[in-house]
């Protein structure tokens, strides 16, 4: 990779196939941070914040080095 200054043709034109995830492994976020809404925002925020209830509830741990949770 270098740096580059000038035009780039970088777009989506048809028949582009797009690819959309079914699944995402993630860690548990600090509350009320933007990479928490990252996560509710693909696997709702109703379902996230009661796996959060619960992960606060059974003691597990949050940041990078804490727990991860799988969203499917």
């Amino acid at each position: 990779m270098k740096p580059y200054d000038g035009w780039t043709s970088k777009f989506i034109f048809p028949p582009y196939e797009y690819a959309i995830p079914d699944a995402i492994v993630s860690n548990f976020h600090t509350p009320e941070s933007t990479m928490l809404m990252a996560v509710a925002a693909f696997g709702g925020f109703k379902n996230v914040m009661h796996a959060y209830e619960v992960a606060l509830e059974e003691g597990y741990r949050f940041g990078p080095y804490g727990d991860a949770m799988l969203i499917i």
